[in-house]
């Protein structure tokens, strides 16, 4: 099929405004070539704001990620700021950045432009882990944040966080506000950009102060409520910038006997020794655990590339290792930061997801402490913990089932070096006590009920894939399943039409969140099923959890398989609704 001619004239004016020759040669390769594709593709969208600012593939085009959009973007981003912002050039911006391709120029290209409208810059000069810039912001009193990174996607992307003064990832309307002021860029040419090294000697560009760093890991070793115990610890920084942050962490902390995986214990944007850069994928994990059997482990850990993310094993009473679930790990720190952590200094919250377990709920009840349910999105629960704590409560935890976990006000965003440190202090005093994280486990499902979840994504790239996600949902909106196997389903949630549908009663009341396509379905046993797209990647995600009455005689294996056997087929039943294998 030929190329469509308005998209090579888009396409023409691109490179003939590109600043970088690499993405300029790209463009006119596939003009030549005459891709229609691969034209559509890179010209016939623009990358928009999802859950976690801006995250793309790299590549030519206002639809990948590469310098000539992210001057768009920084330069739309200054012109909000100084609208929105009165002080903002004297308050000034926070950028930090990871070690993927492209992100220390898309860092100085943003810092170049913020100081070209006269903003102040504090610009890292090193890699460090999203958790620390985020916040920088607050420590500093800046008025915004930049993070380059794309977190735990493939080593073909890259990615642009964008963090408000309060050291959150920017929520509405903010997100449509800066998208509205890209739009409205008039004669912008990314070409033409002032000089980095000129503005760091007129001092618009500079370092942040050391002090910045202290006060952050001071206030990590604060968020402790236990002693340190002996512990021996395999950690992966899974080429990621995490690494010398977790190092310290733990080294203030007194734990010495540390064994990292060397062979992805350095930043490289490449990613040499895992296929995806996640260690929630299989076989991310294989270094770290194959370690772990050599040294006799007590407890695994691994960050995601950028830091933000924990992902934990624990050994296995059977043999092995297991790995937990976020959502297992979420509720264990929760209930140990309310058990033994302070109760005065007004109301404790902890919140989490709709996609995640509603165990947080019980435990939260259990300890007299407030309990939260957001969007998904770590924007989201950081924002209930800063209102939260704005009306003289305190925030404990806030965690996602997809390994994100923050505790306290430290970072207003997933912070994976402090729930290194706290997970470490966890299982030492598990241990000194007899038992282990697994026990510790058992003990939460003797109490509350064994909860188990899955989670089923489908990969669906492209702007076609976009399309089958958005009429995969539309199905389940317009026909959602009455029962699911063979059980009544008792409830529906729209969450983007703010609709929640009592089905046995037919009342349909509203919806306490922000409008998110989002589908939410409550069965007769207590089941929970939810479907929305992700805000990050091309996918479309399907949660699924179950509880059952815990039986002390079986072991928490039997438990967990026992309730396991049910999940499976309630997500299968629910892709067969959307219209999906």
């Amino acid at each position: 099929m030929a190329a469509d001619d308005s998209l090579v004239a888009l396409a023409r004016a691109w490179a003939a405004s590109d600043p970088d020759p690499q993405t300029r040669q790209a463009t006119l390769d596939l003009i030549e070539a005459g891709d229609a594709a691969a034209l559509r593709e890179c010209f016939g969208a623009r990358l928009e704001f999802g859950t976690a600012g801006l995250r793309g593939a790299l590549g030519p085009g206002p639809n990948r990620m590469n310098r000539a959009l992210v001057r768009k973007v920084a330069a739309g981003l200054a012109a909000y700021l100084l609208e929105q912002v009165p002080q903002a050039r004297e308050q000034g911006v926070v950028i930090a950045f990871d070690a993927r391709r492209g992100s220390t120029d898309f860092a100085e290209d943003s810092a170049v432009i913020f100081a070209d409208h006269g903003i102040k810059v504090f610009l890292f000069d090193r890699t460090i882990p999203t958790p620390r810039l985020a916040h920088a912001v607050v420590h500093l009193g800046a008025c915004a944040g930049v993070m380059v990174t794309a977190s735990h996607n493939p080593p073909s992307d890259n990615g642009y966080k964008v963090y408000w003064s309060d050291g959150a990832q920017i929520i509405p309307p903010h997100d449509h506000g800066i998208s509205a002021a890209i739009d409205r860029l008039q004669g912008f040419d990314p070409r033409e950009i002032g000089d980095l090294a000129a503005h760091r000697i007129g001092g618009l560009i500079r370092l942040p102060p050391d002090e910045v760093t202290r006060d952050y890991f001071q206030r990590v070793q604060a968020l402790r409520v236990h002693q340190t115990q002996p512990l021996r610890i395999v950690y992966s920084a899974m080429h990621g910038v995490g690494g010398a942050s977790v190092r310290r962490a733990l080294s203030e902390a007194g734990y010495v006997d540390l064994h990292e995986v060397s062979e992805q214990a350095e930043p490289d944007g490449s990613f040499p020794t895992v296929a995806f850069p996640n260690p929630e994928e299989p076989g991310a994990m294989d270094l770290a655990l194959a370690l772990a059997e050599e040294l006799e482990a007590d407890l695994v850990l691994a960050n995601d590339p950028d830091g933000d993310r924990v992902a934990v094993a624990v050994p296995d009473p059977d043999g092995g290792y297991r790995s937990l679930t976020g959502n297992e790990v979420g509720c264990l720190l929760a209930e140990d930061l309310l058990r033994y952590g302070p109760s005065e200094g007004g109301e404790r919250l902890v919140a989490t997801t709709v996609v995640s377990s509603r165990l947080l709920a019980r435990i939260a009840a259990a300890h007299g402490a407030r309990y939260a349910e957001t969007l998904t999105g770590f924007k989201w629960i950081a924002s209930a913990a800063i209102t939260h704590d704005a009306r003289g409560g305190r925030f404990v935890l806030g965690f996602e089932e997809a390994l994100g976990y923050s505790a306290g006000d430290v970072a207003r965003d997933k912070d994976g070096v402090s729930a290194i440190l706290l997970l470490a202090d966890l299982a030492a005093h598990a241990k000194a006590h007899g038992t282990s994280l697994l026990g510790r486990l058992g003990e939460l499902w003797a109490a509350h009920g064994v909860h188990v979840t899955a989670q089923q994504s489908i990969k669906m790239p492209g702007l076609d894939g976009r399309e089958r996600i958005s009429a995969a949902m539309d199905r389940l909106r317009a026909s959602p399943p009455r029962e699911l196997c063979g059980h009544p389903v008792h409830s529906f949630t729209d969450v983007m039409r703010g609709e929640h549908h009592d089905l046995a009663s037919g009342v349909v009341t509203g919806v306490d969140l922000p409008p998110s396509d989002v589908l939410c379905w409550k069965l007769g046993d207590g089941s929970r099923l939810v479907a929305r797209p992700s805000g990050t990647e091309p996918k479309i995600k399907f949660y699924a959890e179950v509880c059952e009455v815990f039986e002390p005689s079986n072991t928490l294996a039997s438990n967990a398989l026992r309730a396991h056997a049910r999940l499976g087929p309630l997500v299968d039943a629910l892709l067969a609704a959307a219209g999906l294998p």
